[in-house]
C-alpha cells in the first residue's frame, strides 16, 4: 500500500521543485527553478545560517522527577468480585450471551459447558445456580508516605482486594496490606510488610493556586514509573456529587492506572492524588480530578491511626441559597446553606438552630453553598466547638454547636400516620395553585397548578405539600394566603416558601405579583 508520506512528498515536489547546491567552504544556497533552463535562469540566494536563542525560562522538571519517583509505587491488587457486584458493573443479571444451539463435540460448545457460568451462564441445567465470585487482577499507583512503608492510593484501587502488591520504580516487588479505607474520599492506606528507611515524600501543607504546574507520576496502562505534566486548571469541583472531595481540576495528562498517583508541586510536594478523569472515549482529554493534599492528610492519619475515618456532625438537611431565596430573607447576595430541616436531638437541633436560617459563615470563614457547608463540618473532628453565623429574621446571630460524630449507616424509613378520615374541600389560592390540606401530616397539599403561574416555572408541582411560608407554619390555606400577605406588606417581591417532596424538604423562593 503507498503511503500517506510518500504522496504528500510527491505533491510537494510537483508543486514546487528546490534544489541545494553546496558552496566552496561548505556553504550553501537555494536555487528557485521555473519552467525554463536553470543555466539562462538561475538565481542564487544567499542562505544565513539560523540562530536559535537559547530558551532560559522553559519549564525542565528533571532534576524534580528524578527526586521524587523513587518514592512512586505501582499498586498491583488480586481479588475476587462478589456475583452482585459483577451484575451491576454489567449492566444487570440481563447481560447474557445469547449463543444459538451449539452442535454436540463442538469445541464452543465445550467452552459454555465449562465457562459458560463465569459469563453469566448457569450452563446446563444450572440457569439459576448463585455464582462464585469472579477472580480479577488490576493496576493503580500510589506513593509512600513515610520511611516505614504507609502508601497513599485509592479506595477505588484496593476494594475487594485479596493480595496487594508493591511495585518500586526500580522492579522490586514486595506484599502489601490495605490498613484502611474511606469510601467518601475514596482514599486508601497500604502498609509494606517490614518497611525501613524507605524514600517517601511530603504531602503539602499550602493549598496549590489555579496556575500552578503540576506533575503527576504513575502507572497508566501499566507503564509505572509515566511522567506527565500540566497545571491546576480548577479548584472546588463536585463530581459524581461527593460531599467531602473537593477536588482540584488539572491538566496533566492521566490516564486508568494512574488513579491513586501523585501530582507533585514545583517544591517535589504531593498536592493531590489523582481519583478520576472526565472522558467522553475513556482516555485523556485534559481534564482530570485529584484529591488535594489537606483532605489526603487529615483521612490518611485517621486510617493509619484507627483504619477508619470519624467525621464531624452538625445534623441539618441544607439547600443551596438561589437569587430568589435570599431575597426572600433579605440576604444581600446568594451564599450560605440554608437549614431546611434540623435533625431531632442533633448538636444542630440542641443550640437552637431552626429550619429556615441560613448559615453563612462557619469560625468565621465563609461558607458559599450546601456542599461548602458539607465540607468544612466534614473536614472537623467530633467533639469540635465551632461558632456558627446564622442569618435569621433580617439579622446575623452566633451560636456555638459541639459537633457530633456522623453515623453513616443506612436509616431506617419511619412509618408515616394514618391518614385522617375526612379530609377538607381543595381551594385555589393566590399563586396560581389550588391546595387542600394534608391527611398524612403536617402543611398543605398541591391538588392543582396553574402551568403559566410563577409556582409552575419554580418547579411546584401536584403532590408537593407546602409546609412553611415565610418560616410561618401553614396548615390551612387561610394561614397560607395570610403568609404571602405579610411578604407583600413587608415589601418584598418573594416569598420563601418550604416545600416537601418524597420526604424531602427544600426551600424555594416565590415570586409575587405586585397585586
Amino acid at each position: 500500500m503507498r503511503s500517506t508520506f510518500s504522496s504528500r512528498t510527491k505533491k510537494f515536489v510537483g508543486a514546487s521543485a528546490l534544489a541545494i547546491l553546496a558552496g566552496i567552504g561548505g556553504g550553501s544556497a537555494f536555487v528557485a527553478a521555473t519552467g525554463t533552463s536553470s543555466a539562462q535562469t538561475a538565481k542564487l540566494l544567499p542562505a544565513a545560517q539560523i540562530t536559535a536563542p537559547a530558551v532560559t525560562n522553559a519549564p525542565n522538571f528533571a532534576d524534580l522527577v528524578e527526586a521524587v519517583k523513587p518514592a512512586v509505587v505501582s499498586i498491583i491488587v488480586e481479588g475476587g468480585e462478589k456475583a452482585d457486584t459483577r451484575d451491576l458493573k454489567r449492566g444487570g443479571k440481563q447481560f447474557n450471551f445469547n449463543f444459538p444451539d451449539l452442535p454436540d463435540g463442538s469445541p464452543f460448545k465445550d467452552f459454555m459447558d465449562q465457562f459458560g457460568q463465569q459469563f453469566g451462564q448457569g450452563g446446563p441445567g444450572n440457569d439459576n445456580a448463585p455464582q462464585a465470585p469472579r477472580k480479577f487482577m488490576a493496576a493503580g499507583s500510589g506513593f509512600i508516605i513515610s520511611a516505614d512503608g504507609y502508601i497513599v492510593t485509592n479506595n477505588h484501587v484496593v476494594e475487594n482486594a485479596d493480595k496487594v502488591t508493591v511495585v518500586f520504580d526500580n522492579g522490586d516487588e514486595v506484599s502489601g496490606k490495605v490498613v484502611g479505607t474511606d469510601v467518601k474520599t475514596d482514599l486508601a492506606v497500604v502498609k509494606i510488610d517490614d518497611g525501613k528507611d524507605l524514600p517517601f515524600v511530603k504531602l503539602s501543607e499550602t493549598e496549590a493556586r489555579v496556575g500552578e504546574w503540576v506533575v503527576a507520576v504513575g502507572n497508566p496502562f501499566g507503564l509505572g514509573g509515566t511522567v506527565t505534566a500540566g497545571i491546576v486548571s480548577a479548584r472546588g469541583r463536585d463530581i459524581a456529587g461527593s460531599a467531602y472531595g473537593d477536588f482540584l481540576q488539572i491538566d496533566a495528562a492521566v490516564n486508568s492506572g494512574n488513579s491513586g498517583g501523585p501530582d507533585f508541586n514545583m517544591n517535589g510536594e504531593v498536592v493531590g492524588v489523582n481519583t478520576a478523569i472526565f472522558s467522553p472515549n475513556g482516555g485523556n482529554v485534559g481534564i482530570a480530578f485529584a484529591i488535594p493534599a489537606s483532605v489526603v492528610k487529615q483521612v490518611s492519619q485517621q486510617l493509619i491511626d484507627s483504619g477508619s475515618v470519624t467525621r464531624g456532625f452538625l445534623g441539618v438537611g441544607i439547600q443551596d441559597v438561589s437569587t430568589d431565596i435570599a431575597e426572600s430573607v433579605g440576604l444581600k447576595s446568594a451564599h450560605g446553606a440554608l437549614v431546611t430541616e434540623p435533625t431531632k436531638d442533633s448538636p444542630a437541633d440542641k443550640a437552637g438552630i431552626k429550619s429556615g436560617d441560613v448559615i453563612t459563615k462557619v469560625d468565621g470563614k465563609e461558607i458559599n453553598n450546601a456542599l461548602d457547608l458539607s465540607r468544612t463540618i466534614a473536614s472537623k473532628n467530633p467533639g469540635t466547638k465551632v461558632e456558627l453565623t446564622v442569618w435569621r429574621d433580617g439579622k446575623e446571630v452566633p451560636f456555638t454547636v459541639e459537633l457530633g460524630k456522623l453515623d453513616e449507616t443506612p436509616k431506617v424509613a419511619e412509618e408515616k400516620p394514618a391518614p385522617a378520615d375526612e379530609p377538607a374541600a381543595p381551594a385555589a389560592t393566590s399563586v396560581g395553585v389550588t391546595l387542600v390540606p394534608n391527611a398524612d401530616g403536617p402543611g398543605l397539599l398541591i391538588q392543582d397548578i396553574d402551568p403559566n403561574s410563577p409556582a409552575a416555572e419554580k418547579g411546584f408541582a401536584v403532590g408537593d405539600t407546602i409546609l412553611q411560608v415565610n418560616n410561618q407554619d401553614v396548615k390551612t390555606v387561610d394561614e397560607f394566603e395570610k403568609a404571602i400577605q405579610s411578604v407583600k406588606d413587608a415589601g418584598r417581591n418573594t416569598a420563601l416558601v418550604k416545600a416537601q417532596r418524597d420526604g424531602n424538604s427544600r426551600f424555594i423562593g416565590l415570586p409575587l405579583s405586585a397585586n
